[in-house]
């Protein structure tokens, strides 16, 4: 299977909350890594092969605050230059 991107917005109040949002998206089974995206953020994109981005959203919820996914695509690979 490809690898694809979830991004989900989380409300993070404090420190606290971001390090614990960060935590729940790179336990999940499948999550190669988890990054901000934006500039206040508020949003968290996760990169991986199989990631449940149900259960992610879920996990946020009850762990963080309010959560609300955003987007789930395919991550596209990039290909190298092809020297002549």
């Amino acid at each position: 299977m490809a690898k694809q991107k979830i991004v989900v917005k989380v409300t993070m109040n404090n420190e606290k909350k971001i390090r614990k949002a960060l935590k729940i998206a790179v336990s999940l089974s499948g999550a190669e890594s988890a990054s901000f995206v934006g500039s206040d953020k508020s949003q968290i994109a996760v990169i991986g092969e199989d990631v449940d981005s149900v259960e992610l959203a879920t996990l946020l919820r009850k762990g963080v605050g309010y959560t609300e996914l955003l987007s789930v695509g395919l991550v596209e690979e990039k290909k190298p230059a092809a020297a002549n």
